[in-house]
């Protein structure tokens, strides 16, 4: 990827590169919280975290998967095999939106799970130890929350046919960059198309450390979208404030470093 020596849509280093650095020049230029820091609290490890997740622990995740994606081969069981919407009858763009829609719709469950069970929300308490919002907020997550995404992402591939990886490829990019901006330090609302697309007024009242008595599982859930918080009434948009406390009650005592992070949510074993 460093060589371009593969794909323009395949090349991740680059294109995680460029994204974040136009989306970081924006903060800089036309930030919404004028007196956060370019360079603001914790800005390193999550820049970290960013090359961790996308290169460092995707060589063993996207390998246990392909373990076991032959293993299912070996008995005919392929991801085709089991397609339950086949949209090789649509045009291009018709199969990319229902594609990224179905997968959003995954993600956004799996998010709501993170929030209400227990032992997930244990390793998920790290994305929401953030107590300043930047762009690269966006990938500041547990380890172990790519391995129960992970299968959820799986199951909207093998529910859906007719999307070839190039395809695929251009909407992970396009989810990249609206991450990168529902975390950022930017005052967009997208206007209207609100009640589709997430967007980083939204998305900080998702941070937020005081939740209100009828959301006390958290709201605004939405990844790329927001269309499903609203339709299934766990959106929340109060008067806004940029100046919001994020976090969550009792982050003073939570581990700041990275490699504490790891271990985050595991059992303890007994001395």
């Amino acid at each position: 990827m460093i060589t371009f020596q593969t794909h323009w849509y395949e090349n991740y280093f680059w294109g995680l590169l460029v994204i974040s650095f136009v989306i970081w020049l924006l903060e800089i230029a036309i930030p919404w919280r004028k007196n956060q820091s370019i360079f603001r609290e914790d800005f390193k490890i999550d820049f970290f975290y960013m090359f961790f997740h996308f290169f460092i622990f995707a060589l063993f995740i996207n390998g246990f998967y392909a373990t076991i994606n032959n293993s299912f081969e070996q008995y005919g069981v392929t991801t085709r095999s089991l397609t339950l919407i086949d949209l090789n009858h649509f045009g291009t763009a018709q199969k990319l939106i229902i594609f990224f829609i179905i997968s959003d719709f995954f993600q956004w469950f799996t998010h709501i799970l993170m929030h209400r069970v227990p032992f997930l929300w244990r390793f998920h308490q790290v994305h929401h130890s953030v107590k300043e919002m930047g762009f690269a907020a966006h990938f500041r997550y547990h380890w172990a929350e790519n391995i129960i995404y992970k299968p959820m992402k799986t199951i909207a591939i093998m529910v859906i046919g007719g999307v070839e990886p190039e395809q695929a490829y251009i909407i992970h990019f396009m989810a990249i960059i609206l991450g990168h901006l529902n975390h950022s330090n930017l005052n967009i609302t997208w206007g209207p198309l609100k009640y589709i697309f997430n967007n980083p007024v939204m998305h900080l009242y998702h941070h937020a450390q005081k939740l209100p008595e009828h959301k006390k599982h958290g709201m605004n859930f939405g990844i790329s979208l927001s269309l499903w918080d609203y339709i299934f009434n766990t959106h929340y948009i109060p008067k806004v404030d940029e100046n919001l406390k994020l976090g969550f009650k009792g982050d003073d005592s939570f581990p700041r470093s990275f490699v504490k992070h790891l271990w985050i949510g595991l059992p303890k074993t007994k001395k």
